[in-house]
């Protein structure tokens, strides 16, 4: 048994190295999208109070957007799932 604890530690804890945990990827996408966006409208909305204007919040939004989608990138949550060559085409369950 010690020896399988050993294994265990020896290997990087990797889940899915397919990366075919859809509705985990779609979950993370999401949290970086609208932390993103409300970090950022937030920090536009402090902005606007302090000089006085009205359209910094809407900026910070779109800056939040964008990170959350460039983090969901570098995170390998936005990339097609390799298809395997073996099945065939899509739909082709025989």
């Amino acid at each position: 048994m010690s020896r399988e604890n050993d294994d265990r530690r020896a290997k990087p804890h990797v889940t899915d190295p397919a990366g075919t945990g859809d509705y985990n990827a779609g979950i993370s996408l999401l949290s970086y999208l609208l932390g993103g966006i409300l970090v950022w409208s937030l920090v536009g909305w402090w902005l606007d109070n302090l000089l006085g204007t009205g359209w910094i919040a809407l900026v910070g939004a779109l800056v939040g957007a964008a990170g959350g989608l460039f983090l969901a990138h570098v995170h390998h949550l936005t990339r097609p799932k390799p298809q395997d060559p073996s099945r065939g085409p899509r739909g082709s369950d025989e």
